[in-house]
């Protein structure tokens, strides 16, 4: 399959060289200097992922992120300056599956790229398990990809849905932020607590009835996280 990647970044030479490595890699690449004009070609265009700056004229990254998350679930990577850590925990808030801090390298770049294809392909794809796994109220049906919260299809974000399901075939065991990063986004993990704290908060926020008292993700203070329910 070959993938097609939406880059936005109002830095053309920063384009250019996203370009450059993807394209080498075999990746189609759509390109876009602004954030109106990325959701233009996002119409346009079957998008299968998209790196986009935080910092644009007329919309900027985060705006672009929040808008697509209101009706599609395709990889979004953030690019951020190195200072930008607010820029970072809001992308995720509103959304972003992962970021990438300026200046980066090639090989970071396409490791991320290609683990977020990775777990959009898996939640597309039909599974080998047939059986709903349950936790308390949640049903998550991997032949389908389909969750629920009682009878209520809940729409999560491929990274998201990763995270439930190492939680949910695991009931009760505790996970630290470093595993689930290891094991969902598939790379080494290095100061990912922040990221993994946000996806969580954003998990309880579609799956329990109370978010700030959460009877199913639980917190483990100190060592991590875990699923409860009978």
């Amino acid at each position: 399959m070959s993938f097609n990647i939406l880059v936005c970044d109002d830095e053309k030479d920063i384009v250019s060289a996203i370009e450059i490595y993807l394209r080498s890699e075999g990746y189609n690449v759509i390109t876009a200097y602004d954030g109106v004009e990325a959701i233009e070609k996002l119409e346009e265009n079957d998008i299968h992922l998209i790196i986009i700056d935080v910092m644009m004229p007329r919309l900027d990254g985060i705006s672009v992120t929040s808008k697509i998350r209101e009706k599609d679930n395709i990889p979004i990577i953030i690019l951020s300056a190195k200072s930008e850590y607010t820029d970072k925990v809001l992308g995720l808030n509103v959304g972003a599956d992962d970021y990438i801090t300026k200046p980066f390298n090639a090989i970071e770049l396409l490791a991320r790229v290609k683990s977020s294809l990775r777990r959009y392909v898996d939640l597309g794809s039909m599974a080998k398990k047939d059986e709903g796994i349950f936790a308390g109220r949640i049903r998550l049906n991997d032949k389908t990809k389909e969750v629920k919260v009682d009878k209520n299809i809940i729409s999560l974000t491929p990274n998201e849905y990763g995270i439930l399901k190492l939680l949910m075939d695991n009931k009760g065991r505790v996970f630290s932020s470093n595993e689930i990063y290891e094991y969902v986004w598939d790379q080494p993990a290095y100061d990912v607590k922040k990221i993994i704290s946000v996806h969580i908060s954003n998990l309880r926020d579609k799956l329990e009835i109370n978010p700030k008292e959460p009877d199913h993700i639980k917190t483990v203070y100190g060592m991590g996280y875990k699923i409860v329910g009978d």
